[in-house]
Parts: C-alpha cells; sequence; structure tokens
C-alpha cells in the first residue's frame, strides 16, 4: 500500500506512568491534523531499508494544532527504540487518521468502555463529547485494565469526569496490586470481570472495547452469551507489535 505521509515534529515528551511515554506532535508542513476522538495514526520508519509503520490512538482531544500518542515499551521492539529515543524538535513520518472506533449517532443508552493499559487513549480523546452524551440522557462507565495504580494511564481525567457527572463512573481494575487505601473506584481483578458486574444488558447498553485481545476476546465472548448482537460490540484490537 503506498502511504500518503507527511512530517510530524515532537513539540513535547513526557512518562506519564513509570513505563508509558506520551510524545505531542504538531504537523511539520504547517497543517493540522484532522482526526475524530477515537482514531488512530501511523508513524512511519525503516529498518535496514525496509519501510514499517505503527498505530497509536491519538489521546487528546480533536480542534488542537498539536496531538498525543502513548506508547508502552516492547522489550527489543522497532518502534520502542525509535519513539523512547525522540528529542524535542526531531521530524519524523505519520499518516492518517485512520479508524471506525469512534462514538456514532446513537439513542441514549449506556456506553460500557472498556480498556486495558495504553487503549483507554481514545475514551480520553472522546470525554468531551461523552459530557454531550450524558446531557443527551447517556450514561457512562469507564473501565481501565492495568497492573497496579500507577500504570492506570490518565486516571485523573477519568476520575475527575466522572466526579463531575452522576452519570459517569470510572473503574480501575488492577490485575497484581490493590492498595491498602483503594478508593471505591479501584478494584481487584481483570477489567473484563468487571464488566460482568456491571449487568450488561443489550436492551439498554452499548459496549466499547480496547486493548489486549485476550481481554477483548473473553469480553465478547462473556456478552454474545448475553445475546449481545454484533453491532452492539465496538472493537479496537492493540495487537502485539512485531519487533
Amino acid at each position: 500500500m503506498a502511504w500518503k505521509t507527511f512530517p510530524i515534529k515532537v513539540v513535547e515528551i513526557g512518562m506519564v506512568t513509570p513505563s508509558v511515554l506520551v510524545l505531542t506532535f504538531a504537523r511539520a508542513d504547517g497543517e493540522r491534523l484532522e482526526y475524530a476522538a477515537g482514531q488512530f495514526i501511523n508513524i512511519h520508519f525503516e529498518h535496514e531499508g525496509t519501510p514499517i509503520h505503527r498505530s497509536y490512538s491519538v489521546a487528546n482531544t480533536p480542534g488542537s494544532d498539536s496531538f498525543q500518542i502513548a506508547i508502552s515499551p516492547v522489550e527489543g521492539g522497532r518502534a520502542t527504540k525509535l519513539l523512547f529515543g525522540l528529542k524535542i524538535g526531531d521530524v519524523i513520518e505519520g499518516s492518517g487518521p485512520y479508524g471506525r472506533f469512534v462514538l456514532r449517532d446513537d439513542q441514549p443508552c449506556r456506553y460500557i468502555m472498556a480498556a486495558t493499559g495504553t487503549g483507554v487513549t481514545p475514551y480520553r480523546a472522546m470525554l468531551p463529547l461523552l459530557e454531550q452524551r450524558i446531557e443527551q440522557g447517556f450514561k457512562i462507565d469507564i473501565l481501565l485494565g492495568v497492573w497496579r495504580r500507577d500504570e492506570a494511564l490518565f486516571a485523573d481525567d477519568f476520575i475527575n469526569f466522572a466526579a463531575a457527572h452522576t452519570d459517569a463512573t470510572f473503574h480501575a481494575c488492577y490485575s497484581r496490586e490493590l492498595p491498602d487505601d483503594a478508593h471505591p473506584w479501584e478494584k481487584s481483578g481483570y477489567v473484563q470481570k468487571q464488566i460482568a458486574t456491571l449487568n450488561p444488558n443489550p436492551a439498554t447498553d452499548i459496549v466499547y472495547l480496547c486493548g489486549n485481545p485476550g481481554m477483548i476476546d473473553d469480553s465478547v465472548e462473556m456478552l454474545r452469551a448475553l445475546d449481545f448482537p454484533t453491532k452492539l460490540l465496538r472493537r479496537e484490537k492493540y495487537l502485539p507489535a512485531r519487533v
């Protein structure tokens, strides 16, 4: 496939958890990246003369002159080496946006929006739209599955969102370590187990699933057993990167 790429420049770098890096880019050609919340971009580079690309969901709300991606390191990963080695001012190639993991013109219902790790980034980009949906009568449950509290990416954004809206709830699910001082929104176990405790109902709910393929497959199996049709299950798998 012939990709239509454009130059993107690093304008900000930050570690937002002990392992996750957030890079902020702006298009180096002066154009603005126009995207819908939930879409992703491709990062393009070469390894030993072979073109390679990796896909990353955009983590911030559309409308800015810059855009963010969140990267979890992959041991020996080519993209990991490139992206974790970038400095402010560096220019690389991007393409996009791509993807259909976006909000649609649904009737008021409950959105159950589950993610693992960096799979939560599309939901962060959607927060202003979700606020509008709440005003229209929607209810929102956002679930994030990580190992432990300090790896809960963008947790403060979701905690504050839930605190500001009685029809929004945030659930942080820790697979390895529940703190002794756990808050009500913090749970022990895998995110797919927490979905089951919400009593999902195909008559009232639409489910978004993003991140680890195992979580998504387990969740889909459970939800299909509850008679959820495919149209109510919206998925974006973060497949393990090839080295």
